[in-house]
């Protein structure tokens, strides 16, 4: 499992020029880190962290937000066409993403969205069957009498989702903000699709000035691969432990 990333990480201490040398050696001399210095100092690459670092903490936010509050209301209130309304967002799994690209890419140019980072933050903060799924799980667990007492002391809906089932709901919902910020700041191909100008690009988009038509410079773009990694393990190890339990929780609830 480790090995992957220890080749990434060896690769990004070599020269380009001997990247592809064959046979392949564990450890190769001289180490360098100039592969790391060109990336940082590439044009744009300082910008383009802060674009993606952008979109995947508003999207992050605004998925833990609805997802939850929607999971709150379909596992904890009763009202009309419940059971249907979730089947309908949790069928929304089903479609695949690429048989929506050409119409939603129509939408967007038609409200002048394209070239913008909204194309990238609403549609999977409006609409995100997985979210709303694995965090109704949960909540389906949590006893009812916990809301029949919120509701003796007065809280209404909005007091018992905010003081008591996100409070209960710390794991799943540390779960689902790893996954989403991993799949934002990972995301290449809706960026490729959505954004056009060089200020709005972002990480895996200037990652990938580092592949020409007929050369790859391996060493730099796994020093790339280095930097971008990098954030993404320390945030899976401060929330390790909640992020197992929650995905072992959600599991077996409801």
């Amino acid at each position: 499992m480790l090995f992957p990333f220890f080749w990434m990480v060896k690769t990004a201490l070599m020269p380009n020029k001997v990247t592809l040398n064959y046979p392949p050696k564990l450890l190769e001399l001289p180490i360098v880190i100039d592969n790391f210095v060109k990336v940082l100092r590439s044009e744009g690459m300082t910008r383009s962290i802060f674009n993606s670092f952008f979109i995947a903490v508003v999207s992050t936010a605004g998925v833990l937000f609805f997802c939850s509050i929607a999971a709150y209301a379909f596992s904890k209130i009763r009202f009309r066409h419940s059971g249907f309304l979730f089947g309908a967002i949790f069928a929304t799994m089903l479609i695949p993403s690429q048989i929506l690209l050409i119409p939603m890419y129509v939408i967007f140019a038609k409200i002048h969205w394209v070239d913008t980072f909204l194309p990238l933050i609403v549609p999977q903060i409006l609409i995100n069957g997985y979210g709303v799924f694995l965090l109704r799980q949960f909540m389906v667990g949590i006893p009812d009498s916990y809301i029949e007492a919120a509701k003796l002391d007065g809280l209404g809906h909005f007091g018992i989702y905010a003081r008591i089932m996100l409070p209960l709901c710390k794991p799943p919902i540390i779960t689902l903000g790893v996954f989403t910020f991993i799949g934002n700041w990972n995301n290449f191909f809706g960026a490729l699709i959505y954004l056009d100008s060089e200020k709005n690009f972002t990480l895996p988009l200037v990652m990938n000035v580092f592949r020409t038509q007929y050369t790859v410079e391996w060493g730099t773009m796994m020093a790339g691969a280095t930097l971008t990694v990098l954030p993404l393990i320390v945030i899976y190890l401060f929330a390790q432990k909640s992020f197992i339990e929650g995905i072992a929780m959600t599991g077996v609830k409801g």
